[in-house]
């Protein structure tokens, strides 16, 4: 097993941390949250005093964070100055493409294998190890990152060289984005037209109009597996995070000369509901097809 330095313990990091500590890894785990480092250390990782502090010795140095500014930062502050040499870096933020490929070729300067890889599962994936990773990168980088990578996941796919992970990311949470809306409307209007939400759930989840969305993660509650619906919303994946997401796609098509006719209303109808609801799960904006947000 060997030294891990995990910075970033929100609803993800923390439970990803704390899977590498139930994998028998030495977790040096860094937050700004107080709290975040209080949960760290009952799920078996030390808590130190800073990211330069979990970066330091560690064989893996792993992040979980906001944005690219903040990844940039902490590379720039922590992780490059105290990686040991030989270290991997595997950062799990979802990012914009150039400052990952970015990331990974100050790293390769001065002698350090990075990829991205970013996740999908939402929080009950992270607390229980059964994340998707999309792995960008090299490789040597690739095999270097895995064996921690599985040990938080269920899947490690190398999408391609570098910056490949977030593009995956991105295309992926674009679609995500667009059948959670369409479910939303199709459920709203079977309520509308008097139809048995239950009924048209097990019509339509066995039907063409069958998706992620509606059967892994139906909208509407008390219809489906359990899902954030059933607990008003809560955990999950907030509105915030994939109108981030949405913005990302949005920005990457600009640069790209894509044109996203439906990812551009997706992203603007997750900018109207997120203003007042960015902390609800993405699937409550059924709330807006139905009038009541």
């Amino acid at each position: 097993m060997a030294r891990v330095g995990f910075i970033g313990l929100g609803n993800m990091g923390g439970g990803m941390a704390a899977n590498l500590a139930k994998n028998g890894h030495d977790v040096h785990a860094f937050d700004l949250s107080e709290e975040a480092l209080a949960r760290a250390r009952q799920a078996g990782c030390l808590p130190v005093a800073d990211a330069a502090a979990a970066a330091d010795g560690a064989e893996a140095i792993i992040t979980m964070l906001p944005a690219g500014r903040h990844v940039a930062g902490v590379y720039t502050d922590a992780v490059f100055p105290h990686a040991a040499p030989g270290a991997v870096l595997i950062d799990c933020s979802t990012i914009d493409v150039a400052t990952a490929r970015q990331l990974a070729s100050d790293a390769a300067a001065k002698g350090l294998e990075a990829v991205d890889a970013p996740v999908s599962g939402g929080i009950a994936a992270a607390n229980g190890g059964t994340l998707t990773f999309m792995v960008g990168g090299s490789d040597a980088g690739f095999r270097r990152a895995q064996p921690f990578l599985e040990d938080m996941g269920k899947a490690v796919i190398h999408a391609g060289a570098s910056g490949a992970g977030q593009a995956v990311k991105m295309c992926n949470n674009l679609i995500l984005a667009g059948t959670m809306i369409a479910t939303c409307e199709g459920f709203a209007l079977a309520e509308k037209l008097g139809l048995d939400p239950q009924v048209f759930y097990d019509i339509s989840s066995k039907a063409t109009g069958q998706s992620w969305s509606m059967t892994s993660y139906c909208p509407l509650p008390g219809v489906g597996p359990e899902s954030p619906a059933d607990r008003d919303y809560q955990g999950g994946f907030a509105a915030a995070l994939m109108l981030k997401d949405l913005r990302l796609a949005m920005a990457a098509a600009a640069e790209a000369g894509a044109t996203l006719p439906l990812g551009t209303r997706a992203t603007e109808l997750y900018e109207a509901f997120a203003t007042e609801h960015d902390n609800l799960d993405f699937s409550a904006i059924i709330k807006t097809a139905q009038g009541k947000a």
